[in-house]
């Protein structure tokens, strides 16, 4: 039975969703506050938080920051904006999949499902990780058992889920033309309703973190009318 913790601070959608969730087989665990979320996840293990953004007091985006540099469980964010940008932000930040209220209750379990399944099928492949454990590249080192990205200085680089499937994906297939629905099916990890802007979004994100000039970008470089191409090569540590 997965264990979901849910931080909102209406009381009615607590209600409402732990429910629903509980009717599908879920075990829920709910907090009204980033205060009540922390200490909840320091009493138990979580297999996923769904964290709405307008909170009071410390907003989503803020708590999503700080749990997501300090854990790397599943989060996917609730809003009652609309606002691309918000969406935006919150996959950046480190959010797995993003939901705008008001939503259809059996829409949120897919999305839970799916970013569980995902999950489980990375801990039930540990033969496939064997044979990959670590890709380096112009300087970086990405441990895919660990799901970690390291410098050259082996300092750690914070990563959401999408976008390091993402890197996986271009990593996994360097030097060739990859068109953005190719990197989707590589990138089968990624919560593909969570981006309307998809591949763009994240492309943008990781070249602010792997390029030395984002404007300018060596790693991951656009190809008019073809998509993207991963230049570095790439050697199995």
């Amino acid at each position: 039975m997965p264990d979901l913790l849910l931080v909102d601070d209406d009381e009615d959608i607590r209600s409402l969703l732990t429910a629903f969730f509980r009717k599908h087989g879920h075990a829920v665990t709910v907090a009204a506050n980033g205060g009540a979320m922390f200490a909840a996840i320091e009493r138990q293990v979580f297999d996923l938080v769904i964290l709405d953004v307008m909170l009071g007091g410390e907003d989503g985006f803020s708590l999503c920051r700080r749990l997501r540099a300090a854990s790397r469980v599943p989060i996917i964010m609730l809003t009652a904006l609309a606002d691309h940008t918000d969406r935006v932000v919150g996959l950046e930040i480190g959010a797995d999949d993003y939901l705008t209220k008001p939503f259809d209750q059996r829409e949120l379990l897919a999305r839970v499902k799916a970013v569980l399944r995902r999950t489980a099928e990375l801990a039930a492949t540990p033969a496939a990780t064997e044979t990959r454990p670590t890709l380096c590249f112009a300087g970086w080192r990405l441990d895919v058992a660990r799901r970690e990205l390291r410098s050259a200085d082996n300092a750690l680089v914070l990563l959401s889920g999408g976008e390091f499937d993402l890197l996986l994906a271009f990593a996994e297939h360097p030097q060739r033309v990859l068109t953005r629905d190719q990197l989707l099916d590589f990138a089968r990890g990624l919560s593909y309703s969570a981006f309307d802007r998809s591949i763009d979004v994240q492309v943008s994100r990781l070249r602010h973190k792997l390029e030395e000039d984002a404007k300018n970008p060596a790693v991951i470089r656009t190809v008019r009318n073809g998509g993207y191409i991963f230049t570095p090569e790439v050697r199995r540590g």
